[in-house]
């Protein structure tokens, strides 16, 4: 068998080049791991190398640069994957990279300026309608970047695709070549980590309106939207549905039910929701009705009642014992789910009480006292409890709410959601999760400060804390239907969700110590995340070359350890690559 000689020879071939400088203008390719800001100089990459799963999607950048004179009229286009099928249609979607502007940093070693994170689709994901992301200007002097997303459609035969993206504009062309291997391999449509991210409907309408109360007309149909681009980045948003309208079954079916039951039109083939949030009053019957209802669909085992937002902050744990035994009561089998830890329900004596614990990165594996050091091993106890869970979340804990975190500084960091953080930061929370065996995680917000997200998301001393989607109204991006547009940061996210996967193949195929040893090899600790995106792309590698030793049966075993940096020069056949990626 010379398969994987082959495919493995390829993926030691993902690299970058040396930067250059020119007068003309330019285009590049470049990984999705970076973030191309005005000053960036241009680089000589003039192609890309992807590698994938059947049913993963991945992503990749286009660098563009107007040279001394600046390049006008900028247009793109990337129609095809020639290979043993046709990767087209909505399977590859075209972006351009919109600058936000960030007037105070989220972090002392942040630079403010303008930074990209915002996606105009060039065809939307949505409805399908074309719309503004071309023609762009490019300055002279200055940068500017788009986006590409490749869905490889889970029928794709394994093989090798190629592909040419043209970028043409005032007179001057170029093109940057696209080569994907797609594995034999296939990657699941509901991801394997649940995600409770919360959307909230007043955001949603104040976004699109301008007024924090919207018809149901006008309402529903963008949760809707919203729900399916939350599954196709593999995230749960599990609170969208309105509270009032629970115990309204046959509305919640008509719009919601084909989430959970995976028979939304969606590009993962019938993925489906992870969580399903309780959201009505703490009233007995309120809750017995939701449970109730959930367990005859089937969803109960996703279904949970969130009793209280980090006590003591927002709550107190009296209320919070109260909550939870009233809903135990009347719903033995709902789940009650709290933000906290521990240390503070152990001592507050609401250990018990408590179903799923979701507890803040900077806690579980932390630097400042009573959190340091690594703090798994204190929840076995709580663990070893009857349906426990362990789930993490990341706040604004992470660039410091305001203080100066010394472990912010560059090379290293929490993991983060921030458009002005380093692209690796967003990409870096499930292997926590993995590495800490959290079996979900919780997003606080996901659209707080949508209504501004075009011009300032600058909130509990972060930019973009709690927004992770834009407003795509037809004023701001053309065509004829209002859209959710996605952020680079929820690409990113979702690369990351990927990255767990290949970290569960590899555990579940039978090496969970090499998955391990990959993972905090890449993070050494939560608050040790490295700035490189390019880590992140070699350590997903090295999981897939060693996910492909398991699998495949007859193939003497491949040194999976240390592979060097990409190479710039090709190797002149497979088994030259195969050599060289050993």
């Amino acid at each position: 068998m010379r398969t994987l000689p082959y495919v493995l020879g390829v993926l030691a071939l993902l690299a970058g080049l040396p930067a250059w400088a020119e007068d003309v203008p330019a285009a590049w390719g470049a990984s999705a791991m970076e973030k191309v800001r005005p000053q960036t100089p241009p680089e000589s990459n003039t192609g890309v190398r992807l590698v994938a799963a059947r049913n993963e999607f991945v992503s990749f950048q286009v660098g563009l640069h107007g040279g001394s004179s600046g390049w006008s009229g900028v247009h793109a286009r990337f129609p095809v994957l020639d290979g043993p099928m046709l990767i087209e249609g909505a399977d590859i979607v075209l972006y351009r990279e919109a600058l936000v502007p960030i007037h105070r940093a989220s972090t002392v070693h942040t630079a403010t300026g303008l930074w990209p994170d915002g996606l105009i689709p060039d065809v939307d994901e949505t409805v399908g309608e074309k719309r503004l992301a071309f023609p762009l200007d490019v300055p002279a002097n200055e940068s500017r970047a788009l986006w590409v997303d490749v869905h490889v459609p889970l029928y794709a035969p394994p093989g090798e695709y190629h592909g040419t993206l043209e970028v043409w504009g005032n007179g001057y062309s170029t093109q940057v070549s696209v080569s994907l291997t797609v594995l034999d391999v296939e990657m699941p449509s509901t991801a394997s980590l649940r995600t409770h991210y919360i959307l909230w409907s007043p955001s949603v309408c104040k976004a699109f309106t301008g007024e924090r109360e919207c018809s149901r007309e006008v309402l529903y149909p963008l949760l809707s939207s919203f729900q399916r681009m939350g599954l196709e980045h593999r995230v749960s948003l599990s609170s969208q549905f309105d509270p009032d309208d629970i115990p309204d079954w046959d509305t919640f079916d008509a719009w919601w039910s084909p989430f959970f039951w995976g028979t939304a039109p969606l590009r993962l083939p019938g993925a489906r929701m992870t969580s399903l949030q309780y959201l009505g009053p703490q009233e007995p019957e309120r809750i017995s009705r939701f449970a109730t209802e959930a367990d005859a669909r089937g969803w109960l085992s996703l279904a949970f009642n969130f009793v209280a937002d980090e006590p003591p902050y927002h709550s107190n744990f009296d209320q919070v014992r109260t909550r939870a035994s009233q809903s135990r009561q009347v719903a033995p089998r709902l789940r009650t789910l709290l933000t906290s830890n521990e240390r503070d329900v152990a001592y507050f004596g609401a250990t018990d009480h408590i179903d799923i614990l979701v507890v803040a990165v900077n806690f579980i594996d932390g630097l400042r006292a009573p959190f340091v050091g690594d703090q798994r091993s204190r929840y076995e106890s709580f663990l070893s409890l009857p349906n426990r869970e362990l789930w993490l979340y990341q706040s604004c804990l992470s660039h410091g709410c305001g203080a100066v975190l010394p472990e912010n500084a560059p090379s290293q960091g929490w993991p983060s959601y921030m458009i002005d953080r380093p692209a690796a930061k967003a990409r870096a929370m499930e292997w926590v999760s993995f590495l800490s065996g959290a079996a979900g995680e919780h997003y606080y917000q996901v659209a707080e400060m949508l209504s501004t997200a075009w011009t300032d998301q600058y909130t509990y001393a972060g930019n973009g804390d709690g927004t992770l989607f834009y407003p795509g109204t037809v004023s701001v991006i053309g065509g004829t239907t209002d859209v959710p547009l996605p952020s680079m940061r929820l690409k990113l996210i979702r690369l990351g969700l990927q990255d767990y996967e290949w970290l569960k193949m590899v555990s579940d195929a039978g090496d969970p110590a090499f998955a391990r040893r990959v993972a905090r090899e890449l993070i050494p600790a939560a608050w040790r995340v490295p700035d490189d995106g390019r880590a992140f792309e070699r350590a997903r590698l090295r999981l897939i070359r060693r996910y492909l030793e398991l699998v495949e049966t007859g193939i003497p075993p491949v040194v999976a350890e240390g592979i060097p940096e990409p190479t710039v020069s090709a190797p002149s056949s497979p088994d030259a690559a195969f050599r060289l990626a050993q």
